[in-house]
């Protein structure tokens, strides 16, 4: 009878479908005790020999398990329905929760324990609140009104079934405990498999070219076999509890029957009376044993109950109480005016007093050695994270001050790590632009140079690019990706190492394309490889968090410092290759 509260709040979401299955498996019982009434009678005129007047009951009693076919049908189609409400309205929730909460949100959680919450934990969800729920609602009803029905026709009848029914009810609470430690401890071991699943899954090139296969096997068995274990740890408690209650089942009924035959042989009761006594103890303990059964079926979801609370509650890196909606008429200027980053953890500033402007409409590009801070310019950009101290502004306002969902709308990153869904190539272009024609799509493609190898695919746009673009190589998922940003139309571009899978030749060609097409929108460029930014009209270099210089191409190289030593480097690395 365990109730946790995160599972009466996703019951909160189907309240009317889950209130009419219930109410529709009250007829159901209702049919039952009518049955078990008609049938009393029925046999107690066949014991007075009084066979003359049979029909009419037995019409009854098969009228009654006529309309109990009619209603448990409906009752299980409204249970679906109220099942399926449930996990729709669930997982958009998690979803919309997930998505907002952005990619600092499950820091340390892993992708298949996620999957697992989202798909299986609900899935198990569905089953506690459509068919255990109504079952409990039903189970702490109808025993005690029979068991007040058989002491009006029989107390000591229901002085035998009263602790039987009990002993059934609660007895089994005595194990709620730690029969909770073992549900959490088994989700815990099965979101563990799903996770190196997934892992291993994604990873499989990895691990075959690393040799790696053979030991992963080795770990995915190790904890297959500690998912076994906790399984049967968890099945021995359950089969304790089931025990119980089938004990104080049939000791009950047992002793019921004893007490209808001694009425009856007394004489305490009449045929009809012994015959009811018998069939309503039955009844009694029809709710427990059901319960039981619905208990099993929706146990997976008491399991993962916590995780998925855990996903609702999760905290979000940044506060979302912006009111402004960032609906800029043209492209904004983007200022950091004395900003300070630590990450949590980290043992010194990631920026540390940076300032800096990126003109409107104009590009502006961030670089300097790894680990400079030109990520963590754009995370905090984007709100992903907050500055400890001084300001990030757009068009003049706080980022804090736009709502996120509309501060998101207005920024189109491209980033080194691209991801392309299992669509075909223009479905994918279409998920920053749903409404975009045909025409827009190729134009955004031409701008990020890969319109003429789309359109020699023997399906053109119509091409099935594979979960992740698994058939596209590095550098025509980085410029779908820029193609997809550049159709969102959005008054400013990020773009963080955007080309860094495509060759030199094929960046320059897009470095072009997007100075002519960048017109009419803020651009702020991240890079590794110069060549990318040098045609720029603004140039920042940081140097460990701070601001080193800024400038164009031409005067930051004049001027010496990290800027030169970057390009000296990137030249050194072009004729290593090139040799």
């Amino acid at each position: 009878m365990m109730l946790h509260p995160e599972l009466l709040r996703a019951a909160r979401t189907a309240r009317r479908p889950l209130g009419l299955a219930t109410a529709l498996l009250a007829a159901v019982t209702a049919t039952h005790l009518a049955q078990a009434v008609l049938l009393a009678l029925v046999l107690s005129r066949i014991a007075r020999g009084e066979t003359g007047a049979l029909a009419p009951l037995l019409a009854a009693v098969i009228a009654v398990v006529l309309v109990r076919a009619a209603l448990g049908r409906a009752q299980r189609l409204t249970a679906v329905t109220a099942g399926a409400t449930v996990r729709v309205r669930l997982r958009d929730t998690l979803l919309e929760r997930l998505g907002a909460l952005g990619p600092t949100a499950i820091t340390g959680a892993r992708a298949g324990a996620v999957r697992a919450t989202l798909v299986d934990g609900v899935e198990g969800v569905d089953a506690y609140l459509s068919r255990y729920l109504p079952q409990l609602l039903i189970t702490a009803a109808v025993p005690p009104l029979l068991l007040v029905a058989v002491a009006l026709v029989e107390p000591y009848a229901a002085l035998a079934l009263g602790p039987a029914l009990l002993l059934a009810l609660f007895g089994p609470r005595a194990w709620d405990r730690l029969l909770a430690r073992r549900g959490k401890e088994h989700w815990d071991t099965y979101e563990a498999l799903a996770a190196d699943y997934l892992e291993a899954l994604q990873g499989m090139p990895t691990l075959r070219n690393a040799g790696a296969v053979g030991r992963v096997r080795e770990r995915l068995e190790r904890r297959s076999a500690a998912l076994h274990r906790s399984t049967v740890a968890k099945l021995r408690v359950s089969l304790v509890d089931t025990g119980l209650t089938d004990l104080a089942v049939q000791g009950g009924t047992v002793a019921a029957v004893l007490v209808a035959c001694s009425s009856a042989a007394t004489g305490r009761t009449a045929a009809t009376g012994t015959y009811l006594l018998l069939l309503l103890a039955s009844e009694c303990y029809r709710p427990v044993r059901d319960l039981s059964r619905e208990w099993h079926a929706g146990y997976l979801g008491v399991s993962a109950a916590d995780g998925i609370a855990a996903l609702r509650t999760a905290e979000a890196a940044v506060p979302d109480r912006g009111t402004v909606t960032a609906a800029w008429e043209s492209a904004p200027e983007i200022r950091l005016q004395n900003v300070h980053f630590t990450h949590p953890g980290g043992a010194r500033p990631a920026l540390d007093g940076v300032s800096f402007t990126a003109p409107a409409g104009r590009t502006t590009a961030v670089v300097g050695p790894s680990g400079a801070g030109k990520s963590t310019v754009l995370s905090l950009l984007l709100r992903q994270r907050d500055p400890d101290g001084g300001r990030v502004t757009v068009a003049g306002t706080d980022t804090a001050a736009y709502t996120l969902a509309s501060l998101r709308r207005g920024i189109a990153v491209v980033s080194q790590e691209t991801y392309l869904f299992h669509a075909t190539i223009a479905e994918n272009l279409r998920i920053a632009r749903p409404a975009a024609t045909d025409e827009q799509l190729r134009a955004a493609a031409r701008t990020a140079g890969i319109d003429e190898e789309i359109a020699r695919l023997p399906d053109g746009y119509a091409t099935l690019v594979g979960e992740r673009g698994a058939t596209l190589s590095g550098g025509q998922r980085q410029r779908l990706a820029l193609a997809r940003a550049l159709l969102a139309d959005a008054p400013v571009l990020v773009l963080d190492e955007a080309t860094s899978a495509v060759d030199e030749r094929g960046q320059a060609r897009i470095v072009r394309a997007l100075a002519s097409a960048g017109r009419g929108r803020t651009c702020v460029v991240v890079a590794h490889r110069l060549d990318a930014v040098r045609h720029a009209d603004h140039i920042v270099v940081l140097d460990a968090g701070r601001v080193a210089a800024a400038g164009d191409h031409t005067t930051l190289l004049a001027g010496g410092g990290v800027y030169a030593s970057l390009v000296a480097a990137g030249h050194t690395a072009q004729e290593e290759r090139a040799a």
